[in-house]
């Protein structure tokens, strides 16, 4: 055998193995590139759907806080409405009520 072609025959296995290598590490990163891009864009998507909902959220609260003060304001409305009619039926009442009690008043049981 010849020496050479030995050495040869290492030298090109040793060439391949290390161009093997060098495709396994360029692979590696690449998927970890890949990796890190789909990991980045999750994210990008986890915070887009998080202030989202914290939007519709606040949005309810909002709504529900504004519905509450119209809530008030008609059950303020109705409560001087049904104050008023109440006057309105007293003072159509007060007279009939100060004669009967007149009536009460002076007149003397015996």
């Amino acid at each position: 055998m010849d020496p050479m072609r030995g050495q040869g025959g290492i030298q090109m296995l040793l060439t391949a193995e290390h161009e093997a290598q060098q495709i396994v590490t360029a692979a590696r990163n690449l998927k970890m590139a890949r990796l890190k891009q789909a990991k980045d864009e999750a994210d990008g998507e986890v915070a887009k759907y998080k202030s989202h909902l914290e939007a519709e959220y606040h949005k309810s609260i909002s709504e529900s806080t504004g519905s509450s003060d119209s809530t008030g304001k008609r059950l303020e409305a109705e409560t001087e409405a049904k104050i008023q009619n109440l006057k309105a039926k007293a003072s159509n009442v007060s007279p009939e009520v100060v004669q009967m009690l007149l009536k009460y008043i002076t007149t003397v049981r015996t």
